[in-house]
């Protein structure tokens, strides 16, 4: 059995453990909503930017004058997984469901007889998947620096990808981040962005049927590539906002299991500091019988 300062001490630590888990929860809170106002303001351009690219992708289908970000290199063979985490921790499942995911994926690929190849944004994404792809790796992107992300950012991933799609390093790319949609709740989502893949429910919102000047391709042409870096803008502002939500939460539950910790140890305690002064009480009255 613990002594009565083993105790004290242990209660002391849980209790400094709450405070700190306690401010992390309120420092959480206070960014979850700036970063859920920048997701949630995103979504209706890159929904809509999404729908006129779907019509436009929709009137040259796959002829031989589709740009090649939209029609592809004819193979699937090498894919490029990009996946999207965050660079610090104590923020419950969110890392490791993204790069559970990931890891899904790259196996499924390479049972499949495909190359992987991975491209990772954020050090804990990379932490967790260097150990089974330690070889398929290749690049990082640090954001540790960054105090607020902004589109700069996400061009400069963007071009990295472009660059490397244009030397023929890969055929398929593939962003992997977490959708936000509440607090408690965080979507993983795997999202195909090279070549360009839109949904026939995206071209059906654009509603009205357009004239385009200059030609459809030409227009492609120059939009494909802001299309990448729109789409993982959007995915850096749903981790973002997801990260927070999922941080705010785990601290939360950190709060609570600290007070019942400190509850259950405090009871310890005060049984056992019980049990102390009546093992002194028997000694006195013993003594007393003795004499």
């Amino acid at each position: 059995m613990p002594s009565l300062k083993d105790l004290k001490n242990r209660i002391e630590s849980v209790k400094s453990t709450r405070k700190i888990t306690k401010a992390m929860q309120m420092v959480a809170a206070a960014k979850l909503r700036r970063a859920q106002e920048a997701a949630e303001e995103a979504r209706p351009y890159a929904k809509r930017f999404n729908a006129v690219m779907a019509g436009l992708a929709a009137s040259v289908g796959g002829s031989d004058s589709a740009p090649k970000l939209l029609r592809g290199t004819g193979s699937d063979q090498v894919q490029l997984l990009v996946v999207l985490t965050a660079e610090r921790g104590l923020c419950g499942g969110f890392n490791s469901n993204i790069a559970k995911m990931a890891r899904l994926k790259a196996t499924e690929l390479k049972a499949q007889g495909k190359t992987v190849k991975i491209l990772t944004v954020g050090k804990k994404g990379r932490d967790q998947l260097k150990r089974d792809f330690e070889n398929d790796f290749v690049g990082h992107v640090d954001l540790s620096e960054i105090k607020r992300l902004g589109y700069s950012n996400a061009q400069d991933i963007a071009r990295d990808i472009l660059n490397r799609f244009d030397a023929g390093e890969f055929d398929v790319a593939t962003i992997f981040y977490s959708e936000f949609v509440n607090v408690v709740t965080q979507i993983p989502t795997a999202q195909q962005i090279i070549p360009a893949s839109y949904d026939a429910a995206e071209e059906a919102e654009g509603g009205a049927v357009y004239d385009y000047e200059p030609s459809e391709e030409a227009i492609l042409a120059d939009l494909l590539p802001r299309g990448v870096a729109t789409q993982i803008f959007s995915a850096l502002l749903e981790n973002g906002a997801s990260e927070q939500g999922a941080r705010m939460s785990a601290m939360d539950n950190a709060t609570r299991n600290a007070g019942d910790m400190i509850d259950k140890l405090t009871i310890e305690f005060n049984r056992s500091r019980q049990a102390v002064i009546t093992n002194e009480l028997i000694e006195i009255i013993s003594g007393a019988e003795a004499l």
